[in-house]
């Protein structure tokens, strides 16, 4: 599965979750996925407690956080003494 086809599994809709991606046809947003694996659950784990969701879904997950930093810069929250 190329990276369009697994963005596709990732959908933004105002009336679903105030707007934040979510995995399509679910009310599961990438951000819970993400967190989940941060966690240390395992991509099995998650499947195991989703059913309807497959692999590609939590690929979809990470490749759309990828996406969505590669433009960002960030700056140092706290400022180090000089």
């Amino acid at each position: 599965m190329d990276d369009q086809q697994l963005l596709e599994r990732i959908t933004l809709d105002p009336r679903v979750m105030v707007g934040k991606p979510v995995i399509k046809g679910t009310r599961l947003t990438v951000e819970y996925i993400l967190n989940l694996l941060a966690h240390k659950a395992t991509i099995e784990d998650i499947l195991d407690e989703y059913h309807g969701l497959t692999q590609a879904d939590i690929q979809a997950c990470l490749l759309f956080a990828t996406r969505s930093l590669e433009n960002t810069s960030f700056m140092p929250l706290v400022m180090e003494p000089a």
